[in-house]
């Protein structure tokens, strides 16, 4: 059943919320809702580890597709896709949750990260843009009257483009920067005690991995057979995954520059504490203190182990 519709629809260079409206639920389908480059595809590999209890890496771009992506124009191959699949599924976005419709049988899950390492990280990502990958933003951006065209090229280096990725309303890819960011981090926020939504965050999979694959095998009731469970957890962990990229990002050259090791770059933390400034980060602080309420403040820098967990926390 339709839990709650859609309540701020959204369309940018990369996602248009539209595409979610001939979507038709299963029950225990999944969806991976969460900020860019923080941790989705992480999430999307323990997700695939769980539902198939398997080693053997998947192509995660078919088997788990990025609905609201309207860069490739394939919503129809995607749906298809997704009515063909017999086992149980799970989506990736990089939508608000308000954008995008609740459903009772569905789980979200969402991947939170500090967003001074989001926002590092996705500079990374957006250097490494193919032609390819940039003509593609170009031609989302010269079909819809609403956005400026050719899309915006960030500044390249650490500071400028984290001064890029700060600034309030800077460019028209406000979807992607900060003000996506934040308004991401709010809209999942503000609806954490939903039952059928769990909040993870990137630095306790880095500290417990084990722990949280179990929290989240729990979560989406699927229990592991003991004996199984070292060898998945170890094909979560980013070695492995960085291993075995050829496989689970199959073209991934298409768009990156050095196509899956540019991709999965280093799953690190912390980059910032070097890389900007005192006058940038303080930027960051301000812009928290004006956009987020404490406890999400204290969650996005500590995740659970630190501010405990989000279905219990108050503000």
């Amino acid at each position: 059943m339709l839990a709650r519709p859609p309540i701020a629809p959204t369309r940018g260079y990369y996602c248009d919320s539209a595409q979610w409206d001939p979507y038709v639920p299963r029950a225990g389908d999944i969806v991976i809702g969460t900020a860019p480059k923080v941790g989705t595809t992480w999430m999307q590999q323990i997700v695939s580890l769980l539902v198939f209890q398997s080693t053997e890496p998947k192509p995660l771009q078919l088997i788990s597709p990025w609905l609201d992506c309207r860069l490739r124009n394939n919503l129809d191959q995607m749906l298809a896709l997704l009515e063909m699949q017999t086992h149980r599924r799970y989506i990736k976005s990089h939508l608000p949750f308000g954008a995008l419709p609740v459903w009772d049988e569905v789980k979200y899950i969402h991947v939170a990260r500090d967003g001074r390492d989001a926002c590092l990280s996705y500079m990374n990502h957006n250097n490494a843009y193919t032609a390819g990958a940039w003509a593609r933003l170009d031609a989302a951006a010269a079909s819809d009257p609403d956005l400026p065209a050719p899309a915006p090229r960030p500044p390249r280096d650490a500071r400028g483009f984290f001064r890029h990725w700060i600034t309030p309303g800077g460019t028209a890819s406000a979807e992607q920067m900060g003000d996506g960011f934040f308004e991401i981090e709010r809209s999942y926020w503000a609806e954490r005690s939903r039952p059928n939504l769990l909040l993870v965050h990137y630095a306790d999979l880095k500290a417990d991995l084990d722990g949280e694959m179990r929290r989240i095998s729990a979560f989406l009731d699927m229990p592991v057979d003991e004996t199984l469970w070292p060898s998945l957890v170890e094909a979560a962990d980013f070695e492995s995954m960085k291993a075995a990229g050829a496989d689970l990002m199959p073209g991934a050259e298409m768009s990156f520059e050095g196509g899956h090791n540019t991709f999965l770059n280093k799953g690190t933390n912390g980059r910032w504490q070097t890389e900007l400034t005192a006058e940038d980060l303080a930027l960051y602080q301000q812009r928290v203190a004006t956009e987020l309420s404490p406890s999400l403040t204290r969650w996005l820098e500590h995740g659970r182990h630190v501010a405990g967990e989000p279905r219990k926390t108050m503000g």
